[in-house]
This record gives structure tokens, sequence and C-alpha cells, in this order.
């Protein structure tokens, strides 16, 4: 007699049933909270945040290491799922690896000493607790094609061990390196993933036939590029080579965003969210060889990276993953969407473009940026937390 196994019911609070869940909830509602801090400190002279290092460094610590990476994070353990066919990790173990990036959080915002050595701790253990979690089921089917992303989540956790010794006083200038190189890291990350997914998800989301082209010599020649670009800007004092080859990365992503472009991506907000953004990502190359040549201020490129960059193509990944793995359909994606998008888009063009319009108000178009970053995460959470807290629509575990 033949006996079936009777379906695990799915729980009613599914935050713990796959990689994206709490680290997409988290990130969004970090993204106000961290946002929200800065804007006090910045525009209103705060003080109950003042570390050592200096609060310019916490905020650019945590957007990076706390917003970036928990969004990466969230992708990855979900990613890895489909690349391997491999089960991702949920429930307990989910949780164990939530918790540290949590821990961290709150530690690193104490600021003294002892919180921070808790803090690098907790930090340090969430990263290592992510790598495992991706190489495991890598290893497990021997996709070696993955070691690239996994090589880039070692060196981010050996980035983010040398901002703490910065912090710690126990490495020279070891705060802005780790930053920069976590920064940098971040967008290595973005570009590969992008190339990964982009095309595919441009040539099935338009209404009209296309397909999107990519070149070989483009694939190597951005990575190679970015590579000497990173190291020669952290470590080598030698200025102008990194602008000609920033000049040379914004070159090369451009023809890449030629050969992704048709008309059609800018009825569909899921697709000009991370075509726009990956175009900031260029435009930050473009102005990192301002500041360089023409006397631009070297945030402005730290924050077309940042605000229009990572913000926007992290905003649209989450959304799209948020849609497609909780059994929602993606082609019938919330209205609302584009004018979530298009408040991040306005943040990113109010802190990176209006300055080089009038300089003279400068102040006032960072409150205006961090104020729409804030209203875009809290409309983001709003809209997207019942999703990522409950079942899958189509009663599939995930």
């Amino acid at each position: 007699m033949l006996i079936q196994e009777r379906a695990t019911p799915l729980p009613a609070f599914a935050l713990f049933e796959l990689g994206f869940r709490p680290f997409f909830a988290a990130a969004a509602l970090f993204a106000v909270l961290v946002m929200g801090i800065w804007m006090s400190l910045y525009l209103h002279s705060a003080e109950w945040i003042a570390p050592s290092f200096g609060s310019v460094y916490w905020h650019a610590h945590e957007m990076i290491f706390g917003y970036a990476l928990a969004v990466i994070a969230g992708f990855l353990l979900t990613a890895v799922t489909n690349w391997t066919g491999q089960p991702g990790i949920r429930g307990g173990l989910l949780a164990g690896l939530f918790l540290p990036w949590l821990a961290a959080r709150v530690l690193f915002s104490m600021a003294s000493d002892t919180t921070l050595i808790w803090a690098a701790s907790a930090d340090t253990l969430f990263l290592l607790g992510l790598i495992l979690g991706v190489v495991h089921p890598v290893l497990k089917v021997r996709q070696w094609q993955q070691m690239g992303i996994i090589g880039k989540l070692v060196l981010l956790l050996l980035a983010n061990l040398v901002f703490y010794m910065g912090a710690l006083g126990f490495l020279a200038n070891g705060v802005v390196t780790g930053i920069y190189m976590g920064l940098y890291l971040v967008l290595a990350l973005l570009f590969a993933m992008a190339r990964r997914v982009m095309p595919f998800f441009i040539e099935k989301g338009v209404s009209e036939t296309f397909k999107p082209r990519n070149r070989k010599w483009v694939d190597w020649g951005s990575l190679v590029l970015l590579l000497l670009w990173a190291v020669l800007d952290l470590f080598f004092a030698v200025p102008r080579a990194v602008g000609v080859l920033s000049l040379l990365l914004v070159a090369v992503h451009t023809l890449r965003l030629a050969d992704w472009y048709t008309p059609g991506i800018f009825k569909v907000p899921l697709l000009w969210s991370l075509y726009i953004g990956y175009g900031f990502l260029a435009l930050g190359f473009l102005f990192k060889a301002g500041a360089i040549w023409a006397d631009l201020p070297a945030s402005l490129a730290v924050h077309a990276f940042t605000v229009g960059g990572i913000g926007l193509m992290t905003l649209g990944m989450m959304s799209r993953v948020g849609l497609a793995h909780t059994g929602r359909n993606i082609f019938d994606a919330p209205g609302f969407l584009g004018f979530i998008f298009g408040l991040m888009l306005v943040a990113g063009l109010v802190r990176v473009i209006l300055p080089i319009v009038d300089m003279s108000h400068y102040t006032l178009w960072i409150g205006l940026s961090q104020l729409a970053w804030m209203v875009c995460f809290g409309w983001f959470a709003t809209l997207y937390l019942p999703f990522l807290l409950s079942p899958r629509t189509d009663g599939r575990r995930g």
C-alpha cells in the first residue's frame, strides 16, 4: 500500500522562508532609519551618534555594510537556489544569519570602543555566515563559475575588517580605505549581477521583439578596467591614471547600455529602474574624472554611485525578486512602483546634478535628496512588507 507523505503546511509568518524576505524587509526599514539619523546629524548638528572616527563615516559604513550588503545578502541567498537547484537556508538557520546583521547595526550606532569590538564581531559573523550560505550549495554541485561572486564577498569581509581596524586605531587610514574598498566591491557585485540578469529581464519584459547584445570584450574589459581603477584609486597616488580609467569605464558601460537599449524599457518600471540605475553608475565614473580634471566635488561621484546607482538598482532588484519569489506576477506589478522609483530618481538627480547647477544651496539639495530617499523607502516598505511576511500566493515554499 502506497502511503503519501503529508505536505508540510505553510507557516502563516513567512519571514524566514527564504533569504530575500528578512534581508529585503530589514533593508527597506533600515534605509529610512539610517537616513533619518544622518539627516539629524548633518542638517541639525545632532550629537547623539558621535563616533571618534566621524559621523560621516558612520553614515557611509552603514549605507554600504548595512543597507547595501543586506540587499546583496537577500539577493544572493535567493539566487543561489536558482543557480544550483539546491534548497536555500530557511527557518532557524536563516534567523541565525540575520541576527548578527541586526546586532551589528545596533552596536555600531553606540560607537564606543567596546561596542565597536562587538559590532565588528557581529558583522564578521554575519559575513562569514553569508559566505558559507552561498559557498555550500555552489560546492555541492561544483558550479565553479560562481567563485567570482564568492571572492567578492570574501573581499567585502576584508574591507569591513580594515574599516574596524581603522576605527579602533589599529590601522592608519583604515576607516577611509575600508569604506571605499567596500563601495567599489558593491559596485563590482552590482555590475556582475546586472550582467547576469538585465539582458534576460529586458528581452522578456518589453513588448517588442528585442535581443540585447552582449560583447565578450565588453564583459572582460569592464572587469579588468574596474579592477585597475579600484586598485590605483585605493592604494596608489596616480590621479591622472584613475581619470583615464574612469573615462574608459564610462565608454565601456555606455556601450553596454546602448547594446541593451530598446524603447520599451521605459514602459516598464521594473526595467527602467535598473537601466537608469546602471546609467548612474556610468555617470559616477564621469564625475570621478571630473573631480580629477574639472574640480568637481568628489562627493558627486560617490553619490552618483550610491544614491542614483545603488539606490535605484537595489530598489529595482528588491521589487522584482519580492514579486517573483512570493508567487506574484511580475508583469502585473503594483501601479505605485513607478512613483516609488521616480522618487529615488529624484533623490539621485537632486543630490548629484543640482549642486553643479547651484552650489549656493548645497545643504538644501542634500536635505531634499535625503527626504526623497526616506519617503521612497517608506512607501516601498509599506507596499512590500505584507508580501515579505506572508506565504507565497501559489502555495509553494519560499
